[in-house]
């Protein structure tokens, strides 16, 4: 006697965020998905993940050398950076972190990474996430300066935390671009934020959730389950949770000493070995930064996505 699968049926969707600006190569969506993730006879997904290539307005000085190589000939200027993510390694988004903006990095020159930001839309072809340097007083200063040079764009900027969103999403309205919700991987602050934003009269369909997640072998567990339970609120009905999610893997990856200290192979393992699972629970735009690990993560999606 055969044995049928339970099959799941959802309500509710969630949002497609469209990020770039819709010509030819320099868009992409996000989400639209109505079932957990690659169950398609559960339901649709008619977007698959997006990895990001991450990229620094300036050199890092915390990188391991096995992260920096793939970089090394372009490493020092993060427009040849950038080209060499899209035209060399094929990345479909490109994610640039202003961390020369913060402090302790000597709070460089905002018109510098201004020019730099507008040079990278001027010669490559793929949308642009724009992050702030990590420093609430620093960015609120900066962040609608970015906004403003890149009005139009429709870029997605980050981060809007629950006690420092509003700059940022006044800027962000303003100027015609897509907003990242920051919290501390806690389901009931993820809803908050996003009721925040969209209280300031901000459209939900262009909110990404960023939910704070860890690496491999930090808490992966617990990630995965406060990222499935969010996903399936959304499924049956609840709006405010129904945005993508974006996750930074490369960011959490490359500060553990498994990967910076126990050679290239485990490192680039060990970044795939954390976007994987993150995938599996949801997360729609994946940002990575070695690009055999991008590479690799890419193939798997592919062949995922292949019903």
């Amino acid at each position: 006697m055969p044995i049928e699968l339970v099959k799941e049926k959802y309500s509710g969707p969630i949002n497609t965020v469209e990020i770039g600006r819709g010509a030819p190569g320099r868009a992409v969506r996000i989400g639209g998905q109505t079932a957990l993730p690659f169950l398609f006879e559960e339901g649709e997904m008619p977007n698959p993940p997006v990895i990001a290539y991450e990229i620094l307005d300036c050199a890092p000085d915390d990188w391991p050398e096995h992260l920096m190589e793939p970089y090394r000939d372009v490493i020092h200027d993060p427009v040849k950076w950038a080209k060499a993510c899209v035209d060399d390694f094929g990345a479909q988004v490109l994610c640039v972190r202003l961390a020369g903006m913060h402090p302790d990095y000597g709070a460089g020159k905002i018109e510098e990474s201004l020019e730099t930001l507008e040079a990278i839309l001027d010669q490559t072809d793929v949308p642009l996430i724009v992050m702030g340097s990590g420093d609430d007083e620093r960015d609120n200063d900066i962040m609608p300066k970015v906004s403003q040079a890149l009005k139009g764009e429709n870029c997605l900027l980050g981060m809007a935390a629950q006690n420092n969103y509003k700059t940022l999403t006044a800027t962000c309205l303003a100027d015609g671009h897509s907003i990242i919700a920051d919290s501390p991987i806690d389901i009931n602050i993820a809803k908050q934020v996003n009721i925040l934003i969209s209280d300031m009269g901000f459209d939900t369909k262009r909110i990404v959730m960023h939910p704070t997640t860890t690496s491999l072998g930090y808490g992966m567990e617990y990630v995965y389950s406060i990222m499935e339970r969010g996903r399936l609120a959304a499924f049956m009905g609840d709006r405010m949770l129904a945005m993508p999610f974006i996750v930074f893997v490369g960011a959490e990856v490359w500060r553990t000493k498994e990967a910076k200290e126990f050679g290239k192979v485990q490192g680039i393992n060990w970044e795939i070995t954390t976007a994987v699972p993150l995938i599996q629970a949801g997360a729609d735009l994946v940002v990575m930064r070695h690009p055999d690990a991008a590479k690799s993560v890419k193939r798997y999606i592919d062949r995922l996505m292949t019903k």
